[in-house]
């Protein structure tokens, strides 16, 4: 009888490593909701235009990878973020299979008004520094598993 109560252990909440992870990113994502808000963005444009700032231009394909994303989700993003005139997209010249993505002017001076958004969101979040940067290096860790693990 003792095995019984066991045996479902793991479908205790709170046994669940996937729980808190889905929790914490939650609310960290919350955290970032009024400043989003007031640029007109989701959090998921709000990482793409990270990676846009950063490299100006970008496949659709190099974004999926960087955002962790499948094109079924970003697709939908690009072509609204085109829409709303922060981005142009176009074929490559060298592969007409891949579509390139990249800043309009628009897009490029939301990244001033972005500026202030991560220290102040990171403020907010009750970690120490060193804290910080080691869950930064455990979930980096644990993402290339997972994609290597696919």
């Amino acid at each position: 009888m003792n095995d019984n109560i066991n045996e479902y252990d793991g479908l205790k909440l709170e046994n669940q490593l996937c729980f808190p992870l889905y929790a914490a990113a939650r609310k960290i994502v919350s955290l970032y909701t009024p400043y989003l808000k007031k640029l007109g963005i989701t959090y998921t444009q709000y990482i793409a235009f990270m990676v846009l700032w950063e490299k100006k231009s970008v496949s659709v394909g190099e974004l999926c990878e960087r955002l962790f994303l499948d094109s079924g989700t970003v697709t939908p993003l690009v072509k609204k973020l085109e829409k709303d005139g922060y981005i142009t997209r176009e074929r490559s010249k060298e592969d007409e299979r891949v579509v390139m993505v990249r800043l309009t002017k628009k897009g490029e001076a939301l990244k001033d008004k972005a500026k202030s958004i991560p220290y102040t969101v990171g403020n907010c979040v009750p970690l120490e520094q060193k804290e910080a940067v080691q869950l930064y290096a455990i979930l980096y860790q644990l993402l290339g598993r997972l994609e290597t693990h696919e």
